[in-house]
């Protein structure tokens, strides 16, 4: 198989969404997002990581014990950025379940123990003219990281979304415009 430098990719810039649960989701990689969705702001120059994890029980064989099928019992997607945007949108991620209310220009987080706070999330991720997107349709701020108050460095806010599965198993939806998605190395 040749190799092909021009499908090298990185994630240059890019941005993070989140709307209410069932928001009208993009259907393609560059269409502007629906105004349900707001920008999250500013991330970090660690950028947006996604991972997959999956658990599997293995299958032995009685002759010889060998691995004969793995089974998997357990399976998570989640995409974890660091926001560095302080706003109303990225308190109350951070603070699942609680509310910025501002009355006479004065505003106020009452900080609540974390509840269920389900919404939607897109990222777009851009490299020139070769655009990712993912959306998220039902996901949830899962875990977040120590804010640290600091003269040297911005006020940052760790978040971990985990995506849940829909009626049909999807946990996410990846659209792109880049041509080496849709073509196959020469042989």
């Amino acid at each position: 198989m040749p190799l092909n430098a021009n499908a090298v990719r990185i994630a240059v810039t890019g941005a993070a969404y989140v709307a209410a649960p069932d928001s009208t989701l993009p259907t393609d990689a560059t269409t502007p997002w629906d105004a349900a969705f707001t920008d999250i702001g500013w991330i970090s120059d660690d950028g947006i990581t996604e991972s997959n994890s999956a658990d599997a029980t293995e299958i032995k064989g009685w002759q010889g014990g060998a691995t004969v099928r793995k089974v998997i019992s357990a399976s998570e997607m989640s995409f974890s950025f660091t926001a560095i945007e302080t706003s109303k949108t990225v308190l109350e991620l951070y603070h699942k379940g609680s509310k910025v209310l501002t009355t006479d220009g004065k505003s106020v987080l009452a900080v609540k123990a974390p509840g269920p706070d389900r919404r939607t999330f897109g990222f777009d991720v851009i490299d020139g003219d070769s655009h990712i997107r993912i959306v998220v349709p039902d996901g949830e701020v899962s875990e977040t990281g120590d804010i640290t108050y600091k003269g040297d460095e911005a006020v940052a806010y760790e978040l971990t979304i985990t995506a849940y599965p829909g009626p049909d198993g999807t946990v996410a939806i990846k659209y792109s415009d880049d041509p080496a998605w849709g073509s196959e190395p020469e042989q």
